[in-house]
């Protein structure tokens, strides 16, 4: 049985949502489609361009998250922008969302403040923009407007998501909330592995094997049951 896989924001989570994609892994689940918004869109962009969850771990964690950021010459706009990290996933991923091997979302906030979910166009860009949080990070222009991390809206984009994507079955991954919204989502039915925050900051990642390895426990329990 094929779901989708639906991971929320999480400031700078990747070992968290790393965890939650090694127990897919391991559980040998079927996915159709990857939906993320800020850190799960990082994360989930490269696993569903084909690395494996450790992989991704491996290379976000390589340097302090400072490193991947830049003063912006536009604060009123943002105080920092995110050039190095883009540089970075131009590397690791297809130019466009039609160079990946399934269907992938971005969750971002548009001008009108809604969350939207991005599924065409260029790709890196759509990841930063996801990832680029409102005041400290300019927005990312794509064909002339400007998005940011769609999780100062909702978290998940959940209803965005069943609107798009109807009545496929899901698993999702829902991070603890550091800032940004969670909308009031029933997710009744559905398998939800929760994660504690990240508690990484711009100067350390933290323990992320630890991390890794709690959500990979986590989430190893939801999808026991989880036909694959």
């Amino acid at each position: 049985m094929a779901h989708d896989l639906l991971l929320s924001s999480g400031f700078l989570a990747f070992a968290r949502q790393c965890g939650f994609l090694a127990a897919v892994e391991d559980r040998g689940l079927t996915v159709d489609g990857v939906f993320g918004t800020s850190s799960g869109a990082m994360c989930g962009a490269l696993w569903a361009a084909g690395m494996p969850a450790v992989d991704i771990i491996e290379e976000l964690s390589r340097d302090r998250p400072i490193t991947q950021v830049r003063p912006s010459l536009t604060p009123w706009r943002g105080l920092l922008h995110m050039s190095p990290a883009l540089r970075r996933l131009r590397r690791l991923l297809p130019a466009t969302f039609g160079g990946l091997p399934r269907p992938f979302g971005v969750g971002v906030r548009g001008p009108d403040g809604a969350h939207r979910w991005i599924t065409e166009g260029d790709l890196p860009a759509a990841v930063v923009a996801s990832c680029s949080m409102p005041w400290i990070f300019s927005p990312v222009v794509l064909d002339g407007v400007p998005w940011q991390d769609g999780g100062a809206v909702d978290r998940l984009g959940y209803q965005g998501w069943r609107t798009m994507r109807g009545q496929r079955a899901v698993a999702v991954h829902q991070v603890t909330r550091t800032a940004g919204r969670d909308a009031s989502d029933d997710l009744s039915g559905v398998p939800v592995a929760r994660s504690p925050r990240s508690g990484a900051s711009f100067f350390s990642l933290g323990d992320v094997r630890a991390q890794l390895a709690e959500s990979r426990a986590i989430a190893t329990r939801v999808l026991a049951d989880v036909p694959t």
